[in-house]
């Protein structure tokens, strides 16, 4: 077999019509080319909204989690554009669109409903921002930082540095816990009890101290100390303290309870363990009968 007749053979297989789209003949050649413009477009535009989150929105002073809704908010624009382009250069204009949406709520019905959900959902949460790129959130009873929101799913990474996939809908349809949503300030709350023994004013003003002498503890609001409960063996005392950043919310945590141990033992305050009174009663006669 010659050469050209090996061209004239591909040519042929390339401009077999393999159907009908809004009146325009879809050949393989024209699926190659929508193919290939696609793909150099989608490259393009990824080396725009890169540019764009690292060197030219930066400029303008904005938020992290800013700059990435708007980077995203782009690079969809974009990737629409270069579909809408791609079909206008084989032939088919926006109203084949129109035909490839309906074939597309086809296919929704036939199990695309979740990949739908989460799309629209990642919209959502792009525009509606009720989470953003490090913020401190719990969902499910997992706790970490958000550091992706995709097309179908959000990145958390969580305090073991394990990177957790949830879908975008959980955020939507479900509870979802944001320590960072808004007022990013949270209160450490600390638990303690002391013994019956113990001065009460020499107590509160430990614990005062406690939270006066941490840098990281807010003057506004002002930490506050309160004798909760009497119980089995000591007062129940807590201490509220507000930080500004959640994100280190155990390690000023645990900083407070080693204070707390330090000042109780340089004031000789003592922290009781439970005490329990076992009483042993005498065995009482126990009467038999007589032969």
């Amino acid at each position: 077999m010659e050469l050209k007749d090996i061209y004239e053979m591909l040519k042929a297989a390339l401009q077999f019509q393999l159907f009908t789209l809004n009146q325009t003949p879809v050949t393989l050649m024209s699926i190659v080319l929508f193919l290939g413009i696609f793909i150099i477009l989608f490259t393009i535009s990824g080396y725009i909204v890169r540019a764009l989150r690292s060197k030219v929105l930066p400029r303008f002073h904005l938020e992290e989690s800013i700059i990435y809704n708007i980077s995203r908010v782009i690079h969809y624009t974009l990737l629409i554009m270069s579909a809408a382009f791609a079909f206008q250069f084989i032939g088919i204009d926006f109203s084949g669109l129109v035909v490839v949406f309906g074939f597309l709520s086809v296919g929704i019905g036939f199990g695309l409903q979740n990949i739908t959900s989460n799309f629209i959902s990642g919209l959502i949460l792009l525009f509606e921002r009720p989470i953003k790129i490090g913020d401190r959130v719990t969902v499910g009873g997992t706790e970490g930082d958000v550091v992706e929101i995709k097309m179908r799913s959000t990145v958390i990474r969580s305090l073991n540095n394990i990177s957790i996939i949830v879908p975008n809908s959980e955020f939507v349809s479900a509870q979802v816990v944001n320590w960072s949503h808004g007022d990013p300030r949270v209160r450490v709350e600390i638990h303690v009890g002391v013994s019956y023994k113990s001065d009460l004013q020499t107590v509160l003003r430990c614990l005062r101290e406690v939270a006066d002498e941490h840098d990281s503890v807010l003057k506004d609001p002002k930490p506050f100390v309160r004798l909760m409960e009497f119980g089995d063996s000591s007062w129940n005392m807590f201490l509220g303290a507000w930080i500004r950043d959640p994100g280190n919310y155990y390690q000023i945590r645990s900083e407070l309870n080693c204070a707390i141990v330090e000042k109780f033992r340089n004031n000789d305050v003592e922290i009781p363990f439970p005490q329990r009174d076992l009483h042993i009663r005498s065995p009482l006669p126990v009467p038999f009968a007589s032969q």
